[in-house]
């Protein structure tokens, strides 16, 4: 298995990528190769300056950058050399089984929807993030910023999308689906989540556990809540200012602990034609391991081909 990373994306590159792939190949398997996408000169000069041998990885020359302010179109389509560029290029052409990138957001976004495409039948491909739930695991809360505004039907697809991920990724048997609304009650929320209720509630594609109110986003209500990302992407900035407001006031608590995104390192880009994997601009050397150690996991599951099965 060959995963790429993108050793020039995320605010502290290319050191924190660099460190990131150190720690990652103390816990990943032999069978597992890292392609490193990025200036080769900064790549080589920072393996030496870790003393990593460089031996260990394949080093890929890709000498442009997808800055974070960058308009992603634009600057995907102007920059062929760019490490994001390069790196879906070699996912495309089946040189790498996964990819994965804490550059640019949108740009890994266009990138996959330009270069590996969307699974056919998959209307809007989404991005997830994970909430611990109090009794331990967590529910997946997805789309979290890549579809602000989204029909029913593309809602209808996310749960669907989110089961799969957590059934084949993280080994949930029949994980339970929620829709995140203002009541419990099927009448409940605008006119998009009322007509999203109404297509789920006879699903035979997963099991729908009703809504699921603000106030049941830790608790084992559901494993997978949905909604459409402006919720979701406000939902996830909320929980890392909670973190942030627990590590300031030095409170250390198991459970609060399990807030700290570096524990889960990123996530997979949902319902595309290739395994491609989102970090936080801000990943320490800590969060990019988990981040090369969950498209492990996404890779040998063979998510996509799950999905293109079940669409």
């Amino acid at each position: 298995m060959k995963i790429g990373i993108d050793i020039s994306g995320g605010d502290f590159a290319p050191e924190a990528p660099l460190a990131g792939v150190a720690l990652a190949y103390d816990a990943l398997p032999a069978g597992v190769r890292l392609v490193l996408i990025g200036d080769q000169d900064q790549i080589a000069e920072g393996l030496a300056a870790i003393q990593f041998d460089a031996g260990r990885v394949d080093i890929i020359h890709a000498p442009e950058i997808i800055g974070m302010d960058e308009h992603p179109v634009k600057a995907f389509s102007q920059k062929p050399n760019s490490t994001i560029s390069v790196g879906y290029r070699l996912l495309k052409e089946g040189r790498l089984d996964a990819f994965a990138s804490c550059g640019n957001t949108g740009a890994m976004l266009v990138g996959a929807m330009y270069t590996v495409k969307a699974i056919a039948g998959v209307i809007r491909p989404c991005i997830t993030t994970a909430l611990p739930k109090e009794e331990g695991g967590f529910n997946l809360l997805l789309d979290v910023g890549s579809n602000a505004d989204c029909k029913p039907d593309v809602l209808y697809q996310f749960g669907i999308l989110g089961k799969l991920y957590a059934q084949h990724v993280f080994g949930i048997t029949d994980p339970k689906v929620g829709l995140l609304n203002i009541g419990e009650e099927a009448e409940k929320g605008n006119l998009v989540s009322q007509a999203a209720h109404n297509l789920m509630k006879d699903s035979r594609d997963f099991t729908f556990t009703g809504n699921v109110e603000g106030r049941d986003l830790f608790s084992d209500k559901a494993d997978v809540i949905v909604c459409e990302g402006f919720t979701g992407n406000v939902v996830l900035k909320f929980a890392e200012s909670f973190y942030s407001a627990i590590r300031k006031r030095h409170i250390d608590d198991p459970y609060f602990n399990r807030f700290n995104y570096e524990i889960y390192g990123g996530t997979p880009i949902l319902g595309i034609n290739g395994n491609a994997i989102i970090g936080h601009g801000i990943s320490s050397p800590e969060a990019i391991k988990n981040m090369l150690l969950l498209a492990r996991d996404v890779a040998e599951a063979k998510l996509p081909e799950k999905i293109k099965q079940a669409f």
